[in-house]
């Protein structure tokens, strides 16, 4: 099995609230915890994602995965706990304030416009800090200033030669790339990435792979995916959930060994499926 890890790092327990993080740090949680009527979908998860690194969350489905993930984005508020950006608190601020304090985020489900062309989404999303994004009247012109832009970021992704199409008609590994692009429109320091290879064939996950490691350069990924290929091609460091709380934390080759994680994630898959 393919081992992606680039730092060798022990198999720890989750950070102790009142250990001190390293000034590498970049997103700190502290007994984050999210309660839905008597429901604890994430029980106070401490976590460290170190900056420049790929960080992956990984567990069961019903792990808490997920939530964490609008927690951290802002599409939940904790019910407790902290949540730190480069060591600010920034638990319960809205989505939009999240983003742009350099936090951006793609969906596990697509979340595009079928009949905008590829090129329209970028102008909107380079446009969007500006305030123009927001301004659907805005004039063709006064979004083209943003087209250079957006044809580079399209080349990033390999679609500068569909920038004229329609997302409609993409395919669906393609909308996944075009998602990409559009969470690197504002080059943040911390992308997350929520299932970036589901329902994808092997070509494309396998492209996926190629474009994250490239969109990681210069910047920090939290990434949640299923597929333990694409977490051993691409963590540097890897975070199990059981039932809203880690359970374990380390390198792929720590992790994958850990018989707590054998039992209650990888099972008899032997670690090739989540």
């Amino acid at each position: 099995m393919t081992t992606g890890a680039s730092t060798s790092a022990t198999a720890t327990s989750p950070t102790s609230p009142g250990s001190v993080s390293t000034p590498s740090t970049i997103l700190r949680t502290v007994d984050l915890t999210k309660d839905f009527r008597g429901f604890t979908a994430v029980n106070a998860v401490s976590l460290d994602v170190a900056e420049g690194t790929i960080h992956a969350l990984v567990g069961p489905n019903g792990a808490g995965k997920t939530t964490l993930f609008n927690l951290l984005t802002g599409f939940l508020t904790p019910t407790s706990g902290q949540i730190l950006l480069r060591g600010d608190d920034i638990s319960g601020r809205q989505p939009e304030e999240i983003a742009h304090l350099g936090v951006a985020r793609s969906f596990q489900i697509t979340s595009l416009f079928e009949q905008m062309t590829l090129l329209e989404h970028l102008e909107l999303a380079l446009a969007s800090p500006t305030g123009l994004g927001y301004k659907f009247w805005t004039s063709r012109k006064s979004l083209g200033r943003f087209k250079q832009r957006g044809m580079e970021l399209l080349a990033e992704v390999g679609l500068a030669d569909r920038s004229g199409v329609t997302a409609g008609s993409l395919a669906y590994g393609q909308k996944r790339a075009l998602e990409i692009s559009l969470a690197l429109a504002n080059d943040p320091a911390l992308l997350l990435l929520d299932e970036p290879t589901a329902g994808m064939g092997l070509e494309d996950v396998d492209r996926t792979i190629a474009l994250v490691k490239k969109a990681s350069v210069g910047r920090t990924v939290v990434f949640v995916d299923h597929n333990m290929h694409v977490v051993g091609s691409l963590a540097d460091q890897v975070t199990v959930l059981q039932s809203g709380e880690v359970l374990a934390e380390g390198t792929y080759d720590d992790v994958r060994n850990d018989e707590r994680v054998i039992t209650a994630y990888l099972g008899e898959s032997g670690g090739e499926h989540g």
